[in-house]
């Protein structure tokens, strides 16, 4: 009888869609799961989609994308990153960040080729390697005192003849660590030495916390790469502009590589919407101030719950620097799936399970604090009450 590809008999299933798909199955879930706000997307940017459905721009567009929309995204990073890029040859548009993702993956890896993948991390970087019959291992970020760093040693222990590919997320989802320009240019350094393609996952890279002035962006390895770099920038509309179910990405990449993966477009989805895309220029020509507001808020939500957690027993959280979550390691919890499911199942508070997020990740979970204080707070307090009696459950040692 015929199988389904071994390649896809390996991937494993996402732990956080297990769990979130356990809490849709509940009435009243505190949802903390999904990294997305809870707010809808804001009216200019659906009125720009409105408007470019009434105006036809329901046809087929080029692979790459809108020309006005890679356009826009170029003119976007002059101004916050001054980089000049070439919107016809080095940005392709996606339906999403991850099948940037999975297309920037594709066109460096062969089947049995590797990569190195900075972990914990959003586990479909790992899976889309699998999927490309390739193998993906994991480096761990080692917490050094109150931040976390690159284990770089462990990166010069793990490369080999069949590396291809090295991949890291700044600002990290579930960590919030944001990679420094000397922790960049490190990185940037190996992968020339190692001829290694490198892949920056930046699709959070408007909040940032450690910006002089709100909605000033982390750091992109852009700044440092030349155009012949082996570099590969991920993004998407979904973060910053609360598009999560919009599906719009692009990658920005050397040339070669840009030109196939645009080609690469027409044999998955041809072409992100027509429409989306069109609403994707309004989210970056006029975006800026409901983005400040949106920062305003996500700071003071982690803040609230920092302080709550670090009042909770066997709780240890480092203070994130960017993205929207935060990633507590509880003592005592050898398996944080379980947790997780006994939290959702006792309290209604839905957390993403630490383990979902590779190597490094169990006995932590992801809290993403994106939501509404008449969220966050009974969350944060039904926690409290679960850690308390935690040991009661079996759950924690």
């Amino acid at each position: 009888m015929p199988r389904v590809a071994p390649s896809v008999e390996r991937v494993p299933y996402s732990g956080i869609r297990e769990l979130a798909e356990i809490a849709m199955s509940m009435e009243g879930v505190l949802r903390l799961y999904f990294g997305e706000s809870n707010l809808p997307t804001p009216d200019y940017i659906k009125d720009a989609a409105e408007r470019a459905i009434r105006e036809g721009d329901t046809f087929y567009t080029e692979n790459a994308g809108l020309p006005s929309l890679r356009r826009a995204i170029a003119e976007s990073y002059r101004k916050l990153h001054q980089v000049e890029l070439d919107p016809a040859g080095e940005i392709v548009i996606t339906a999403s960040g991850v099948q940037a993702l999975n297309v920037a993956i594709r066109s460096t890896l062969d089947p049995g080729d590797e990569a190195l993948v900075l972990t914990p991390a959003w586990p479909n970087g790992s899976s889309i390697v699998a999927l490309s019959n390739g193998v993906a291992r994991q480096i761990p970020h080692p917490l050094c005192g109150s931040r976390y760093a690159i284990d770089f040693d462990a990166l010069e222990a793990a490369v080999n003849q069949r590396t291809r590919l090295l991949v890291y997320i700044s600002p990290s989802n579930p960590l919030g660590w944001v990679a420094t320009q000397a922790d960049q240019q490190r990185l940037l350094d190996f992968a020339r030495r190692h001829e290694l393609w490198l892949l920056a996952d930046e699709v959070y890279d408007r909040l940032n916390y450690l910006g002089a002035r709100p909605g000033e962006p982390a750091p992109s390895i852009l700044r440092l790469a030349s155009r012949d770099d082996a570099v590969i920038v991920v993004q998407s509309f979904s973060k910053a502009y609360r598009m999560t179910g919009w599906r719009l990405g692009y990658l920005i990449a050397r040339r070669d590589l840009a030109e196939k993966a645009a080609q690469m477009n027409e044999f998955i989805v041809s072409h992100a919407a027509s429409f989306t895309q069109k609403a994707g220029e309004t989210a970056l020509m006029e975006g800026e101030e409901e983005l400040a507001r949106m920062l305003e808020g996500l700071r003071a939500n982690r803040d609230l719950c920092l302080d709550a957690l670090r009042g909770m027993p066997r709780v240890t959280v480092p203070e994130p620097d960017g993205a929207f979550y935060l990633f507590p390691r509880i003592a005592g919890v050898a398996d944080s799936f379980a947790f997780c499911r006994r939290l959702l199942e006792e309290t209604r508070v839905g957390l993403a399970p630490g383990v979902a997020f590779g190597a490094g990740g169990e006995g932590s979970v992801r809290i993403c604090y994106a939501a509404e204080r008449s969220i966050l707070e009974p969350a944060m307090e039904r926690l409290r009450k679960f850690l308390q009696q935690g040991h009661q459950f079996g759950i924690i040692a």
